[in-house]
């Protein structure tokens, strides 16, 4: 008699870009973050710095992150990792998702959507957190930056219920790409978006300014940040190549990072490092104020909580 056979575990869901762009929506992805950050700052999310593996003419990067049960102390509920290539300049990259309390591969998600829109949806807690409320009429916003990154933080501030830019000023290198990413703006996701001739002008009278570059030197000047500013910087951040001004910092009353594990892994070489950084995660949770007065310039150093991408990627799988 042949014995039963075991039955089969259900196959991993594999996603592609298609999938997520059709699937994930902005309130999705800020409220795994939001869980995420939460989490992180009461213990239950596991998020160590990524690790590098060198590989010759480029590294394999890897960000890994278990994220406990609500309730369950040291329960994981789910772990995974993302990976991806430094030599890839398409930027592909691979998230894995595992149910913990099965073993269970569950889920794969892998091309260029994920990434931006984890990180988007980060940016868009941070300015809800430490940006002055733009009113009724939403907030104005400047943008330095026309690529992935800065569309995607537009994406995931397109659904806030307090922080909906009213009028985004896009400033690129080259104005037509500005054009066309302005125009994308206004014809997606349905905000008042136009291209401006300079960085001033996209910093300016604005009450949020983001930049999303990959400059090695300040693509603005300090003193055009006015008072009461919030700030959140997405491009290079070290000692020798910057988006930033150094002197901002000096004017910032507050400091923020998503994950001051991961910043204090640079070392000496984080432009930010000799400062004070406090964890996104404590302001969510009001244990650490952010802005503490109307006229306060708020910074946001986003660097990547190890883990957010896994937490992203589940949530998708389950909607």
């Amino acid at each position: 008699m042949t014995p039963p056979s075991a039955p089969r575990s259900p196959q991993p869901v594999l996603l592609g870009d298609a999938e997520v762009r059709a699937r994930l929506t902005p309130a999705m992805a800020t409220a795994a973050v939001r869980h995420a950050l939460l989490e992180h700052r009461a213990g239950r999310l596991a998020a160590p710095p990524r690790v590098h593996a060198g590989l010759g003419g480029g590294e394999l990067v890897f960000t890994v992150g278990a994220l406990a049960a609500e309730g369950a102390q040291g329960a994981p509920e789910v772990h995974g990792f993302r990976a991806y290539g430094t030599a890839d300049r398409a930027g592909e990259q691979l998230v894995a998702v595992w149910d913990s309390a099965s073993g269970r591969l569950t889920a794969v998600v892998h091309g260029q959507e994920l990434g931006p829109r984890r990180t988007g949806a980060i940016g868009a807690v941070a300015v809800e957190a430490l940006a002055r409320t733009g009113g009724p009429a939403g907030c104005r916003l400047g943008l330095i930056g026309t690529g992935p990154q800065g569309w995607a933080q537009l994406w995931a501030l397109s659904a806030s219920a307090s922080h909906r830019p009213a009028e985004v000023a896009v400033f690129g290198r080259r104005r037509e790409r500005a054009e066309r990413f302005a125009a994308r703006v206004r014809e997606e996701l349905g905000l008042a978006a136009r291209a401006v001739d300079s960085a001033r002008a996209a910093v300016q009278d604005r009450e949020v300014v983001i930049v999303a570059t990959n400059s090695p030197t300040p693509v603005l000047e300090a003193d055009w940040v006015a008072p009461g500013t919030h700030l959140s910087t997405l491009g290079p951040k070290s000692t020798t190549h910057y988006e930033i001004p150094p002197e901002l910092a000096g004017r910032a009353a507050a400091i923020v990072t998503d994950s001051p594990a991961q910043a204090g892994s640079y070392g000496t070489d984080h432009l930010l490092g000799p400062a004070p950084l406090t964890a996104l995660g404590a302001v969510l949770a009001g244990t650490t104020p952010g802005r503490r007065g109307r006229d306060d310039i708020t910074l946001f150093s986003s660097v990547g909580l190890a883990g957010t991408e896994v937490a992203v990627a589940a949530a998708l799988t389950r909607a």
